[in-house]
């Protein structure tokens, strides 16, 4: 929801990122395609075979004119019509060919790409991912890993494609006329000049361009994320405003790329039209004094046309691969972000622990605050016991919850399981050991089986089925159209709020972890739906080494002790009775809630 709140304008845009050289793009991404290289030469084969046979169909058009046309012989007609079925045929299958292994690879290389940047983006820290938008990480998932593509394998291949046509092209010319073929290629040169003027402005266009796609991508997710409070704000007259700010931004940046390319085509066509001119007063001359024919003539201007073709789209291949490469340097700063949670070498691998957790002088600070979340807390909480941490919102609850999963680092101070510090500790395995209950309760789209073992998908049924019972989430499963295969819909909008926090009561169940995390675990239900959790919260707690985070009081003062946060310091700790008689804190709070008792009721 913070999210929505972002002020409009320029401050809500994506930042741009740094501009990366074409050579790095390359050394980057090139790697990525080393599987399918073998496949690649073969593909270049088929690509000159094509080259080959467009050749030889134009100088086909000069054996009509010149063998069958001018003397008036019907005779040769005969072989010519069949060269000319048999080079189709050939170029279809080479076509055909080449399209289908060209699409291969570059399936083949973004899949791989794909599993790479997504592969990356699971392993960076919570707060690196908390700075991003959304969907903006999901646009450099998706369309800016598509623009890689471009640059490394098809934009290679289309520039050799081009090339290959430029020289055979070229060598016919030469041939046909070696003096008229010199005059015809001064205007290349002009091609490239007007083409290089134009690709440093193309390129800050289509970086603009992608930077304003991501915009739009973080600003539509966010509102339909959260599509029950806009329309409960009756917010969504702004959040179209906010979504056609973003779209008319992509308008701009299309216009300004498209006002370079309207100006760079009809310069292109000038300069083609004054060499295809030149070409035909000087080869008209050849032609009267006997130097070139009349097929020679007019198979030499269609080569010539044809070879600008190719030489435009070199000029323009440039303009694709600068869109490429903003692709490119998105994905490329994503890449470069480092997880600042990682294993240590040869980290301590635990199987099951005990389960006694403690924290020794803890200060931390989130990156970018100014004052710390937590000062010098200390806590010890064994097996069995039930450690509760209570306070104002901001005083440092949560954030302790995410130090005992290794979401940070403390600045100062050490958090230990079973006495080892959790940064000896392999990563994967310390989260193994411990469960947490989040106070969203996310609930994913896919089956209620599916969900329950989100933690252990090796989980056999009876196994779920057990937790399932223990957790209370039996009782409704039976009511559900396909029982324990039953999707659950975006969310989990199929099911209450009291009934996803039984499945994620299953789901800490059939994880059974030793350290077990409840963050407000009955934040939003109303009392029948507290009660309905609290005996499969109280199976969930029994022998295990609980943290519970809550403003509920009543939910608390059974904890062996409480540990009350102020300011992110321990203001008072101790038992529900030894907290109340010594009228601190925790005994007015617990007052306020005594008073309200008798009013809620």
């Amino acid at each position: 929801m913070r999210a929505l709140l972002v002020p409009s304008g320029e401050g809500a845009l994506v930042g741009a990122a740094p501009p990366v050289p074409v050579r790095e793009i390359l050394r980057r991404f090139w790697p990525d395609a080393r599987p399918y290289r073998r496949w690649i030469p073969l593909g270049l084969v088929l690509i000159a075979i094509g080259a080959v046979i467009e050749t030889a169909e134009i100088w086909m058009f000069k054996l009509v004119v010149d063998e069958v046309l001018v003397p008036g012989e019907l005779q040769p007609l005969v072989w010519i019509v069949a060269a000319y079925i048999g080079l189709t045929i050939v170029n279809g299958l080479v076509t055909f060919g080449d399209d289908y292994l060209a699409t291969w690879l570059a399936e083949r290389f973004l899949q791989r790409m794909r599993r790479r940047v997504f592969s990356h983006v699971q392993t960076l820290s919570v707060d690196v991912l908390d700075r991003r938008r959304l969907g903006d990480l999901i646009a450099r998932l998706t369309s800016d890993v598509q623009a890689i593509e471009s640059f490394v394998l098809s934009g290679v291949a289309d520039g050799l494609s081009a090339l290959l046509r430029i020289l055979f092209f070229s060598a016919a010319l030469f041939y046909l006329q070696w003096q008229l073929a010199l005059v015809a290629l001064v205007v290349t040169p002009i091609f490239l000049l007007v083409a290089k003027r134009f690709s440093g402005l193309i390129k800050h266009a289509s970086r603009e361009k992608r930077r304003r796609s991501g915009s739009l991508s973080a600003v539509a997710e966010e509102s339909l994320a959260n599509q029950m409070l806009v329309q409960a704000s009756n917010r969504q007259h702004a959040e179209l405003r906010r979504f056609e700010r973003e779209n008319e931004g992509i308008i701009e940046a299309q216009l300004a790329s498209t006002r370079i390319r309207g100006l760079f085509g009809p310069l292109v066509d000038l300069v083609e039209l004054l060499g295809v001119m030149v070409v035909i007063v000087l080869g008209t001359v050849a032609v009267t004094s006997g130097d070139l024919t009349i097929g020679g003539l007019l198979v030499f201007i269609t080569y010539l046309t044809q070879l600008y073709g190719p030489v435009q789209e070199l000029g323009s291949l440039s303009n694709t691969i600068f869109q490429a490469a903003a692709g490119a340097e998105r994905v490329i700063e994503l890449l470069d972000e480092k997880p600042r949670i990682v294993d240590r070498p040869n980290p301590v691998l635990i199987t099951r622990a005990r389960g006694v957790v403690e924290l020794e002088d803890v200060t931390f600070g989130y990156p970018g605050a100014g004052e710390p979340a937590l000062r010098d807390v200390a806590l010890r909480a064994e097996p069995g016991q039930k450690v509760a941490l209570v306070g104002p919102s901001g005083s440092g609850k949560t954030t302790l919850a995410k130090l005992l999963l290794r979401f940070y680092d403390p600045d100062a101070g050490t958090v230990r399981l079973d006495g080892r510090d959790l940064r000896d500790l392999e990563l994967a395995s310390l989260r193994r050991n411990v469960s947490i209950l989040l106070q969203e309760t996310p609930v994913l789209h896919g089956s209620l089986r599916d969900n329950i073992s989100f933690a252990r998908p090796d989980a056999s049924d009876e196994e779920i089925r057990r937790a399932a019972e223990a957790a209370g989430v039996a009782g409704f499963a039976k009511a559900l159209p396909d029982g324990y295969d039953t999707d659950l819909g975006e969310r989990g909008r199929r099911l209450s709020g009291g009934q996803r926090q039984r499945v994620a009561i299953a789901r800490a169940l059939l994880a059974d972890a030793p350290v077990l995390v409840l963050d407000e675990p009955s934040t939003g239900l109303d009392a029948e739906a507290r009660s309905a959790i609290d005996e499969p919260l109280r199976r969930l707690m029994r022998d295990r080494t609980t943290i519970v985070i809550s403003h509920d009081l009543l939910t608390v003062r059974d904890a062996d002790q409480i540990l009350v946060l102020d300011g992110g310091r321990v203001a008072e700790r101790g038992s529900h009775a030894e907290l109340v008689a010594a009228g601190g804190r925790y005994a007015s709070l617990w007052a306020l809630h005594d008073a309200a008792e008798p009013a809620a009721a």
